[in-house]
């Protein structure tokens, strides 16, 4: 075999994101890429603030002797200060570069806290539906994910949250703004499962770290806010990146940051820069630290996911699929209208329409849009949508 089995398997498992692709490339190449709506990749469609091109080209003039050299693998001092200032404006605590670690994107980040606090055998309890590539991070380490269903609403189930923990357990991760579903956890809920883990935590003599992963914490709507886990949780692990904020995904620029009062943290923060160090990231990209860390209050052009959002439902309404309206990030989950939701996926394709299967998030029954695209494909799509509905 010319890949390891695991590897093997972990192909077969994503078949059907792969035969997807290769299906929405058959599509555009038959039918132009102008006549297929393509709501797959949760890639931005909004370029990054004028502001970003403008330090961006400055820090690249830059000709200082030792601009380009290898740095502490946390990350430029600097920076991590510029961070801590900005956590610490935004949040309760006072945070300092002791707190903070640059990463290669949150999928880097994720992947140095785990390395770092999961031994073989561990788990990781995880509300579904979830990002998919979390199963992936986890065995990357040893781990495995315990999954529990949220609610009807995608709202957390902290019982059953808390009832899934078990010594084995090093940690709870949730992410919000949630990919797939849209979902925003609010401070109540968040409250509860902290209390919950704090419980938990004093009964076994060891913590149960809280790991938000928060790419999406700037896209929301209607008014609502992502409450600050830091605020509410001492033995917090925060997760981010500035791929959706400034519209970066391919820069691959995030950072970690922990709660000044969490558990052990000079041993844990000195695990988690060994581990950005041997895993192979080193340190994260410099010109994009140095970029990131002048940019800290700016944002793209975010507010325009709300009309996209608007856009997309109203073509769902119009269809007559059911659905929880979305507070946060750029997704939907609609019901698929048949419980196979792969085979629906498949017949959205007919209609030159590429949707995600829930499957894949572990959310079986339902199909996620990416409406991260131009307003006119949202517009453009509302037939193939009614098309795809009147099937079932």
């Amino acid at each position: 075999m010319p890949v390891a089995q695991k590897i093997a398997q972990f192909i077969e498992r994503s078949s059907w994101i792969r035969a997807m692709f290769e299906a929405g490339a058959k599509l555009k190449a038959e039918k132009g890429a102008e006549n297929v709506f393509d709501f797959s990749l949760g890639n931005p469609n909004i370029e990054p603030p004028e502001s970003f091109y403008k330090v961006l080209g400055e820090l690249a003039a830059d000709r200082t002797p030792g601009t380009h050299a290898y740095m502490p693998n946390a990350g430029y001092p600097a920076v991590r200060a510029k961070v801590a200032e900005f956590l610490s404006k935004h949040s309760s605590p006072t945070f300092s570069t002791d707190e903070v670690i640059m990463t290669v994107g949150a999928g880097g980040g994720l992947n140095i806290a785990l390395k770092a606090i999961v031994d073989p055998g561990a788990d990781v309890v995880v509300p579904t539906p979830y990002f998919v590539e979390y199963d992936f991070y986890l065995d990357n380490h040893g781990g495995s994910v315990t999954r529990v269903p949220s609610k009807a609403d995608f709202s957390l189930d902290v019982d059953a949250l808390a009832a899934a923990i078990s010594d084995k357990t090093c940690a709870v991760l949730i992410n919000s703004p949630n990919n797939p579903t849209g979902a925003v956890y609010g401070e109540s809920q968040l409250k509860d499962l902290a209390k919950a883990l704090t419980d938990i935590g004093a009964k076994r003599g060891r913590p149960v770290y809280l790991i938000s992963d928060e790419p999406y914490r700037d896209i929301v709507f209607d008014g609502i806010t992502v409450p600050s886990l830091f605020d509410i949780y001492s033995n917090s692990i925060v997760v981010t990146s500035f791929s959706k904020n400034l519209s970066l995904p391919g820069e691959r620029i995030g950072y970690v940051a922990v709660h000044p009062d969490i558990a052990d943290k000079g041993i844990l923060m000195a695990g988690m820069t060994l581990c950005n160090r041997i895993l192979g990231f080193v340190n994260a990209p410099g010109l994009m630290q140095r970029t990131v860390a002048q940019l800290m209050e700016d944002k793209a052009d975010v507010a325009q996911y709300a009309r996209k959002r608007e856009l997309i439902l109203k073509v769902l309404d119009d269809a007559g699929f059911e659905y929880v309206k979305p507070l946060g990030g750029f997704y939907v989950f609609p019901k698929s209208p048949i419980p196979d939701d792969v085979a629906f996926a498949r017949a959205a394709q007919e209609e030159n329409t590429l949707v995600v299967p829930g499957s894949g998030f572990m959310g079986p029954g339902y199909f996620r849009i990416a409406f991260c695209c131009s307003d006119d494909t949202i517009t453009r799509s509302a037939g193939a949508f009614k098309r795809i509905r009147a099937r079932f």
